[in-house]
């Protein structure tokens, strides 16, 4: 029978091991074909099934690109080649320390062969155009020596801020003088404004000389070059598509920027990371500020204020994922990345590697850029990853958040450690590295298995017999599986765990003296944590649902309420408790139950015999009435001040005849 998938195994001239039958299991492999040389004298074995009908799955990923080719080799010679698939098992679980157990790298190898079956999350795209309008700002000389490194395949415009000399210059772009005072937008849409901007009049004998000066002037341009050499226009300027900026210590910075600039012309295809779903965002209701945690966090400014929720430019949006981390109400989700394939990766790798090591693993994760690199290199040079050690690469390591962390303790992993590319990444991750710590606090685990790490710390041996909590079933949210997550690795629920200050879990804190019942938090609660008492004047608390969002607090006009950071892993903490009630007023004409008691008592302690209208009259008998019995009152009483006269005798057809 002809095989549907074929596994082509390497040991990288027998360097390496595995077991060929655990991996072709793994990779629901129908065959399974094992060699020394597969990238050298192999390959032939790889051309080969290559040219047959089956999918082929390689186990190298150093050398993915000379199978790629070598599959277009075949289709060119046969007129078709076989699906390719390549997975690096080596440098992540095969090369490791020669004390290494062989067992654990094997089973590590199953794992990470499991994790790659799993469908890929795939994000849209945007289509971005650019006419190839460029704007270069910065000193004379620079500003025009890039102008002319550009100039053929871009149109410029060059704002020059000093008052250096200059020459006549090329009809290929545009000189003025003036100084940048703001700057929007990414790649097609940049936004400038200038102060004090004089255009360069080419006309007459000697110098050029600048013409006018205005004081205030726009300009928008599709690439924004920026050699002033201070501080970068944008933070994380790296990030901003179609922006660069030139560091002024480094050699050579105007050609390497100029070779770039000048491809950034015509159609560009944008990934769309995120996904927003506007009416579960918390950040503000009726005009009261609430949660701010993605603007908080994300790098290159993409989110920004929209009401009662936020916005994100997707042409700024870099999909570093550090919104999602964060946002407590999963409002913000990624396309590439959504946190349920990231639970399900964890969940499947940590599963396969127990059924074959008989322990529970640590993993990493680290990015799939630098982070990738420096795991090759410590494998190739030195003893490589531990062997207990599962990687998980992501493009950002700022896409982990606590509930990821989390999760990976869920699923079974003993430890958790987090590479950070940099400082950058480190600061990233601090605040939610530091929350997932404090759960483990709360429910006597050590914060040191969730651990910010350098690249040479990998090789470290890890205590595997150590487990955080039997693998729990990673269903639902962020919120869901935290939960669960913790509960499982509390030996018991004494009290509410709790969370530094900004955590989005917790309880609220009503001062009952000073809280008037108006329930004015209740109807802008954007999660639905509060809520009335259908009977009696109450507020009512679900804790569960309480993202600590603070909307409540600003809201409260007697400053009542103080948020709580904690987590309440009690059943109690999913059904609504009194926070604060008290009886309502009846009537004093029908009895019927309205208002607050202590509220309209004050309200007569105040007015009566204190105001002149409450003063030698019953006009404060009308506080204590409901709205019915009030309205009667004014109009029927024998003072009422609405009362009419006695209603006239009704007149009839007998009248008429009668006169």
């Amino acid at each position: 029978m002809t095989p549907n998938k074929t596994l082509l195994l390497c040991t990288c001239d027998k360097t390496q091991s595995f077991s060929p039958e655990a991996l072709q299991a793994a990779s629901a492999a129908d065959q399974v074909i094992v060699v020394d040389q597969l990238c050298g004298k192999d390959m032939d074995t790889a051309a080969e099934h290559l040219s047959g009908g089956a999918e082929v799955l390689v186990a190298c990923g150093q050398q993915a690109a000379l199978f790629e080719r070598l599959g277009e080799d075949v289709e060119a010679e046969f007129g078709r080649s076989a699906p390719l698939h390549t997975i690096d098992i080596r440098d992540r679980a095969g090369w490791s320390a020669a004390n290494a157990n062989p067992k654990r790298l094997h089973a590590k190898q199953v794992a990470l062969m499991a994790g790659a079956q799993l469908p890929a999350s795939y994000a849209p795209a945007k289509v971005i155009q650019s006419s190839g309008v460029c704007c270069i700002v910065g000193p004379t000389d620079q500003a025009i020596r890039m102008a002319e490194l550009v100039q053929d395949e871009l149109g410029v415009t060059c704002i020059v801020n000093d008052a250096g000399p200059i020459q006549l210059p090329s009809a290929g772009y545009d000189v003025a003088k003036g100084k940048l005072t703001s700057a929007r937008g990414a790649l097609g849409n940049f936004k400038l404004e200038f102060a004090q901007l004089q255009t360069l009049n080419p006309a007459g004998r000697g110098a050029p000389g600048y013409g006018e000066v205005k004081a205030t002037a726009r300009s928008e341009c599709d690439v924004f070059i920026d050699l002033r050499g201070g501080a970068p226009a944008f933070p994380s300027y790296q990030k901003r598509n179609g922006y660069f900026w030139a560091d002024p210590a480094k050699t050579g910075e105007l050609e390497r920027i100029a070779l770039t600039a000048r491809e950034r012309v015509g159609e560009f295809e944008k990934t769309v990371y995120f996904r927003l779903e506007e009416s579960l965002c918390a950040h503000s209701r009726a005009n009261q500020p609430g949660c701010t945690r993605c603007l908080d966090v994300c790098p290159t400014e993409a989110i920004f204020s929209a009401g009662d929720h936020v916005q994100i430019d997707s042409d700024i949006c870099a999909g570093c994922g550090s919104c999602a981390a964060v946002c407590p109400t999963s409002a913000v989700t990624m396309n590439e990345t959504p946190f349920e394939s990231i639970a399900k990766a964890l969940d499947v790798m940590a599963k396969a590697y127990r059924e074959h090591a008989g322990e529970a693993p640590r993993l990493v994760f680290h990015t799939l850029g630098a982070g990738s690199e420096a795991i090759a290199y410590l494998a190739r040079y030195h003893d490589g990853l531990a062997d207990d050690l599962i990687p998980l690469g992501l493009e950002h390591i700022d896409r982990i958040g606590h509930a990821e962390i989390l999760a990976a303790f869920g699923a079974g992993y003993a430890e958790v450690l987090l590479l950070a590319d940099n400082e950058i990444d480190r600061r990233a991750v601090a605040a939610e590295v530091e929350l997932a710590q404090a759960m483990l606090i709360g429910t006597h685990n050590s914060p040191s298995r969730i651990r910010v790490v350098a690249a040479e710390e990998l090789g470290e041996a890890g205590d595997n017999a150590g487990r955080v909590g039997d693998p729990v079933l990673l269903v639902g949210g962020r919120r869901d599986v935290t939960r669960v997550a913790v509960s499982a690795m509390a030996d018991k629920i004494d009290a509410p765990i709790q969370l530094p200050a900004g955590a989005p879990y917790g309880a609220i804190e009503i001062n009952s003296d000073k809280c008037t019942l108006c329930l004015a938090c209740v109807s802008l609660c954007p999660t639905g944590a509060l809520g009335d008492h259908p009977d009696r004047p109450e507020v009512q608390f679900t804790e569960n649902a309480c993202v600590q969002c603070g909307v409540c607090e600003s809201t409260c006009p007697e400053t009542a309420i103080t948020l709580k950071p904690q987590l309440d892993l009690s059943k109690a903490a999913l059904s609504a408790r009194a926070l604060h009630g008290e009886d309502p007023f009846e009537c004093i004409k029908c009895g019927t139950p309205f208002g607050v008691a202590s509220t309209i008592n004050r309200i007569v302690e105040k007015l009566e015999n204190q105001h002149w209208m409450y003063t030698k009259s019953d006009n404060v008998q009308l506080i204590k009435m409901c709205d019915d019995c009030r309205v009667k009152a004014q109009f029927h009483g024998d003072s009422a001040p609405m009362a009419g006269g006695e209603r006239p005798r009704v007149r009839t057809s007998d009248d008429y005849l009668d006169s």
